[in-house]
């Protein structure tokens, strides 16, 4: 994440946009095209930025680049695994690792860590409850602890990966018990923390009902059967026949 907002940048705050307008700056009927990634780009994600500021220097012993440290709990995959699950290069999972490593010398993340990193880069706001439905979609086996391959797999789908893998991650967050559906209780519950974490520098500013007005606008164009539920199909064709919810997906990258 950004350590100062860009004062020129709109953002509603939320994952998806605002189903009911146009971006700024965005013609009407233009077509949608997924944002490229740069690595400057890359750099702006607060969890990338948290592992590499602590990241070796280049010189450090090569076994460590390997993933073959002895030395830690948790023995994580090889790079070349990795490479194949992810879309970094080996390189970019070298540094990755030796920030990750530094760390998390157990070779885990737990709860608490999130915390502390979306407070640090999230000063202005109170980011605890949204790192705490972030780490609980990046903990795959619902441990209380993040492995460093699924750390890189999450970051890998979020920063590098296809609409429809986003999506179903987006899907993932919201759905907080993970039982295939989102209802209006989850999705307001992680539209709040992504608001209260953004602050004062969320802008234009928000109204206090604006988080439950954006849940209502979302239901009443996802919820086909009006079932008062969501599921992935209807989350994933109602997004993806959305020009405005599939510009905003860029959106991801302001709140990672």
């Amino acid at each position: 994440m950004y350590d100062n907002m860009d004062e020129n940048k709109e953002t509603d705050g939320s994952l998806l946009g605002d189903p009911g307008q146009t971006p700024p700056g965005r013609k009407e009927n233009a077509k949608w095209q997924r944002p490229r990634l740069t690595r400057k780009a890359l750099m702006k994600c607060c969890l990338v930025k948290w592992i590499l500021s602590s990241a070796a220097p280049q010189g450090s012993d090569s076994s460590d680049s390997e993933l073959e440290l002895s030395t830690i709990r948790h023995q994580p995959e090889g790079l070349d695994q990795l490479q194949l699950l992810t879309k970094f290069t080996k390189k970019e999972l070298q540094s990755l690792y030796r920030g990750f490593k530094n760390e998390c010398p157990s070779g885990l993340v737990d709860e608490e860590t999130f915390k502390l990193i979306y407070a640090q880069f999230f000063p202005q706001g109170d980011a605890t409850m949204y790192a705490h439905f972030l780490f609980n979609a990046f903990d795959i086996e619902r441990n209380g602890a993040i492995r460093f391959e699924d750390f890189v797999i999450g970051l890998s789908v979020l920063l590098r990966g296809t609409v429809h893998e986003k999506l179903s991650w987006a899907f993932n967050l919201y759905d907080i018990n993970k039982d295939g559906y989102i209802t209006k209780e989850e999705m307001l519950a992680i539209m709040k923390s992504i608001y209260d974490m953004m602050g004062r520098y969320t802008y234009p500013m928000l109204r206090e009902d604006a988080p439950l007005e954006h849940v209502e606008k979302f239901f009443q164009k996802m919820d086909k059967n009006q079932d008062g539920v969501v599921t992935i199909e209807e989350f994933l064709e109602t997004c993806q026949k959305d020009e405005n919810i599939m510009n905003s997906m860029q959106l991801f990258e302001n709140v990672i």
